[in-house]
């Protein structure tokens, strides 16, 4: 009798690029303190199930760190590009850094 042929081995799957985890520190420089920039980021940041941190930076800026899937994680990052209301960006830097597995949101 024959052997049935085995089942061809499949190689493991990659994450779809939106369910990939990744990681983006931003720093934002404008009129961003006092006007409830880091709040918004937290408030954000937990409707949409992203990890990290904000604070405040003795230069004026607000600093980041917003990590979970890459679409959300995005939307923080546009996000940072407007700010609240009362906010005033005049520019944002955006670094890619390799997640760590942070899990829930702080402001600092």
């Amino acid at each position: 009798m024959a052997e049935a042929p085995r089942e061809a081995r499949r190689a493991p799957r990659e994450h779809p690029r939106s369910l990939r985890r990744v990681r983006r520190r931003v720093v934002v420089h404008g009129s961003v303190q006092g006007v409830f920039f880091r709040d918004s980021l937290r408030r954000l940041a937990e409707q949409h199930g992203v990890s990290g941190w904000a604070r405040n930076t003795s230069e004026g800026t607000v600093e980041a760190v917003f990590e979970g899937e890459a679409e959300p994680v995005e939307r923080l990052v546009s996000f940072a590009h407007t700010g609240p209301s009362d906010a005033r960006v005049e520019a944002v830097d955006v670094h890619e850094e390799e997640p760590e597995g942070l899990s829930g949101f702080a402001i600092r």
